[in-house]
């Protein structure tokens, strides 16, 4: 019983000091992260374009989280957010890259505004966020991407978005070696069918029923079990992990 309790306060203590940024962090897997980073130990910068959505995740966050309205497809937002986090925290050790969209668009009936709406947040976006943070990152901190299942998988009337999630995990592979001399690490955590206010939002519940039964597991992935895996990432316990890509899919993509 000792064990266990000791295992628990080591990993509660795991992002202790460290500073981090969690961008689309106001609703559903980010803000999930944002509360368990704070609860290991980490002062927490979130982001997201609804100031009233970042007061009220703020509000349930606490005083280890910061709220910064940001558009991450301007560049002048993010590095207004940026230059926030050097004069506040001086240096950051964790950036979770986790702003993303996505809809249904079958081919043939995709348009222009839904192609450039997509990969202007998710590969613009996600490019311009980890480019303007590098300067504040540490020897050892950690890059986390969101990427999806989708990115690996065909997926009907998705392949805008999965083409996007696509990119991003290419974008780890690739940084990863961009990085190689800097002790600064890039993975991809890719959830599965998991239910956030979004896509609850975007399919119906027959729709989020047929997820459930595609999953080995039989059910829907939950916020905090992404992250889990986003803490997992964020912390030391990963040190020798660059490039990869972590499912936290109950086996979607993997059977």
């Amino acid at each position: 019983m000792q064990v266990n309790s000791t295992q628990e306060v080591e990993n509660m203590n795991r992002l202790k000091g460290k500073t981090a940024v969690i961008t689309g962090g106001a609703s559903g897997i980010g803000l999930a992260s944002a509360k368990r980073f704070i609860e290991e130990g980490a002062f927490v910068y979130i982001s997201g374009r609804r100031q009233d959505a970042l007061d009220s995740a703020v509000a349930a966050l606490g005083e280890s989280a910061r709220g910064i309205q940001t558009d991450i497809t301007k560049l002048e937002d993010l590095d207004r957010l940026f230059e926030t986090v050097k004069q506040e925290r001086g240096g950051l050790d964790i950036l979770l890259a986790n702003a993303g969209v996505g809809d249904f668009a079958p081919l043939g009936g995709i348009t222009p505004a839904q192609y450039d709406y997509a990969f202007d947040i998710n590969v613009k976006g996600t490019l311009f966020t980890v480019q303007k943070a590098l300067p504040l990152l540490k020897p050892g901190s950690s890059i986390i991407l969101t990427g999806s299942t989708v990115g690996v998988m065909g997926t009907p009337a998705m392949s805008i978005y999965s083409a996007t999630k696509a990119a991003v995990r290419n974008f780890a592979r690739s940084w990863a070696l961009d990085l190689r001399d800097t002790g600064i690490r890039v993975n991809i955590l890719s959830p599965g069918p998991t239910k956030t206010e979004k896509l609850v939002d975007l399919v119906s519940e027959d729709g989020l029923e047929g997820f459930a039964k595609n999953v080995p597991l039989g059910r829907m992935g939950d916020p905090a079990e992404t992250a889990a895996a986003a803490a997992f990432l964020a912390s030391d316990d990963s040190s020798f992990m660059t490039g990869s890509e972590l499912f936290v899919d109950g086996g979607y993509a993997q059977v």
